[in-house]
């Protein structure tokens, strides 16, 4: 028999913190040889750093027998751009198995993001190893991004995830009839209080602190810097609105200085204390050590994890513009704005708006599930059409999009029968000859 070598892959600290709590949880059968192989998948690797050299990572060095780098692999391409052409696959199994010392190995694969590179492109190199895909944040909840080739697709086992939205299945995969299993979050918080423990030089917060998660939404093309800086000053009045002297705010590692230095200005002239973390560690690490008083942000997977997993009070912002920002329809961050906006209060609060009741929460997911990727889901369509037929109001709109409802024939569309009005011509003189007319005579 050959020896069994898992090769498990990550790309953030966050999904090698799961994976260790997996481990831990004796979520997969004994291996030969394990190997945590390390995606770079930022944009520019050669100046950021990698999973395994970030602060914390040193307590789950243990769980693996070897740390290796893809991006030494198959330097100097990018990962998240190279893919094997066909014929070269078996030339680069080849090579792959001799660098890494794998021999003969049966192997396997624990992966995340299976549906693009460079996850993807494991999965199509080693054309037999079964594989396990574990979920890191909220995208799993929303439908897979791309139709997956069924040679991948079906040597799926099983998705393993944290409960970040109790009660609600993932959609990651089913087009394939992959079991989810849920993580126990007592082994995913045991983790996180290794790795606060680790980090010296985390910083405490003060007491009652709010606490700002930046996410560089400027750099994925969803809003302009501009934008994002205001997003962020906004947080911060809100915080201060609710009761909020002291404000830690958290940036995404790879965003730009000049968004501290806007809200340092902000804190002046609210004459507030501000406290801007520049370690690059997970916002956990913060929850773990010293608990701020609430946790604010856009759509972050932190905002799941300080309420489910912590019990702290979370206020969302900013989600309704984006999520009519958010192109294309099937963008993959659709379904963790959707849920940011459905289940979290909101911040600035005017409207008083109600979270989306449990119950109606799965069925508002495959509704808009459905609406993103209907050709790989097509069997969700009458769920679809009796969600929208019962709830499409004011405050499920937004999660929608008229034209794409249209497209698809599903309720809340334009008629099949009038959808010719917005194109055509003659109909629009006529309307703007009515309005004229309504006006002449109100007048």
């Amino acid at each position: 028999m050959p020896r069994t070598t898992r090769i498990y892959c990550v790309s953030t600290l966050y999904g090698a913190a799961t994976l260790a709590a997996a481990i831990d949880s004796d979520c997969f059968e004994p291996e030969d040889r394990s190997i945590l192989l390390v995606f770079n998948n930022s944009a520019t690797p050669e100046i950021t750093s990698p999973v395994d050299e970030m602060p914390g990572f040193e307590p789950l060095r243990h769980h693996f027998d070897d740390v290796l780098s893809w991006n030494e692999a198959i330097r100097p391409f990018h990962p998240g751009a190279w893919t094997p052409r066909q014929d070269d696959i078996p030339l680069f199994e080849r090579y792959l198995r001799l660098l890494w010392d794998l021999g003969d190995d049966r192997v396997e694969l624990v992966l995340e993001s299976i549906q693009v590179a460079p996850a993807l492109s494991l999965a199509q190199l080693f054309t037999d190893a079964p594989v396990d895909v574990y979920a890191d944040g909220l995208m799993s909840y929303g439908p897979t991004r791309n139709k997956l080739d069924p040679l991948v697709g079906t040597r799926v086992r099983r998705l393993l995830h944290l409960d970040l939205v109790p009660g609600l299945t993932p959609m990651l995969l089913t087009e394939f009839d992959v079991p989810a299993q849920v993580l126990p979050t007592e082994a995913f918080l045991k983790v996180m209080g290794e790795l606060t423990a680790s980090v010296p030089e985390l910083p405490v917060l003060p007491d009652n602190s709010a606490l700002l998660l930046g996410q560089y939404l400027s750099a994925l093309g969803i809003l302009s810097p501009e934008e994002e800086e205001d997003l962020h000053v906004r947080m911060m009045r809100g915080a201060v609105e609710r009761g909020h002297r002291a404000i830690v705010f958290k940036p995404h590692p790879t965003a730009p200085a000049r968004y501290s230095r806007a809200l340092e200005t902000e804190a002046e002239k609210l004459g507030i204390d501000l406290t801007v973390i520049d370690l690059p560690v997970l916002a956990e690490l913060l929850f773990e050590k010293s608990p701020p008083g609430l946790v604010v942000g856009c759509f972050s997977t932190a905002l799941f994890t300080a309420s489910a997993f912590y019990g702290l009070p979370v206020a969302r912002i900013g989600t309704e513009p984006l999520l009519d920002r958010l192109t294309p329809y099937q963008n993959s961050n659709r379904v963790p704005a959707v849920l940011a906006d459905a289940l979290l209060p909101d911040l600035e609060g005017g409207k008083g708006e109600a979270v989306i009741p449990a119950d109606k929460l799965d069925g508002l997911v495959t509704a808009v599930g459905f609406s993103m990727q209907p050709q790989i889901y097509p069997n969700l369509r009458p769920a679809a059409e009796r969600y929208l037929a019962r709830h499409f109001a004011d405050r499920t709109r937004r999660y929608f999009k008229r034209k794409r409802l249209t497209s698809l024939g599903l309720p809340g569309g334009i008629p099949q029968r009038l959808a010719f009005l917005p194109r055509n011509a003659t109909a629009r003189r006529v309307v703007r000859r009515a309005r004229a007319i309504r006006k002449a005579v109100q007048g």
